[in-house]
């Protein structure tokens, strides 16, 4: 049996995720920071709060010496509001923590079973901020950006020893995130060629094809699921 690791599972992308996962052959454990959501075995789930520095240490040491996952899918993610000349930086470096830091702990303990195995999948899902300016997402998009250079390091480091590590970067999906910007959508709609918010559902097909054997050649890639967003430059369509 195939096992897959899913951070940050309980809702959104990270739900369909799971669900993706588990319906192509994986058994999925998947971390949840409060409540474990609706999901029933086989798939178990783990809480893990990512803001807290030493809870993920632990859950990474845990994975140092244990049997190799075949993939790691991090989706785990918090975000922070704020101009950059404003930026609060103590709240600036949690997001780092959860979006970065999390990450290149747990990667770091779980890609060493899988180098050893010769085999191995790591997805990150970051975000089209990471490359571009939005304002209002310093922190954010300095999070992800980071996340993006960890996963080509990675990817280019454990090559060699069959595993791959890529960048999936989502444009605007339809989650709970989004909802504070709801007066918002029409106007955000009007920027993306699609004309339309994403589904997580559809983030999770490219991670699933990412997690498979199809994928053995693919690695240290950015992949934008954004509807054309970066494609346009964010001009609006006429």
């Amino acid at each position: 049996m195939t096992r897959a690791l899913v951070i940050g599972g309980r809702r959104g992308i990270g739900a369909a995720v799971v669900r993706t996962l588990a319906a192509r052959g994986f058994e999925v454990t998947y971390t949840y920071r409060t409540d474990p959501g609706p999901f029933e075995p086989p798939i178990a789930g783990i809480q893990l709060d990512l803001a807290e520095p030493s809870a993920v240490d632990a859950f990474a040491s845990e994975q140092e010496d244990g049997p190799a996952w075949d993939a790691l899918v991090q989706v785990g993610g918090t975000t922070y509001d704020s101009l950059a000349a404003t930026m609060d930086q103590d709240k600036a470096a949690a997001v780092m923590q959860v979006n970065y830091f999390a990450f290149a702990r747990i990667a770091r303990a779980v890609v060493r079973p899988m180098m050893r195995a010769r085999t191995g999948r790591i997805v990150a899902i970051g975000s089209v901020i990471g490359q571009f300016a939005s304002q209002g997402n310093a922190a954010y998009a300095a999070s992800k950006a980071a996340l993006l250079a960890y996963v080509k390091s990675l990817a280019i480091e454990s090559a060699r020893r069959g595993v791959t590590v890529n960048y999936v970067a989502p444009g605007f999906v339809d989650t709970e995130m989004m909802t504070p910007f709801a007066d918002y959508r029409k106007a955000t709609e009007g920027r993306i060629p699609a004309a339309r918010f994403g589904q997580p559902q559809e983030i999770a097909d490219v991670v699933a094809f990412l997690a498979s054997r199809e994928a053995s050649y693919v690695n240290g890639a950015y992949i934008p699921v954004d509807g054309g967003l970066t494609a346009s430059a964010g001009v609006p369509r006429s």
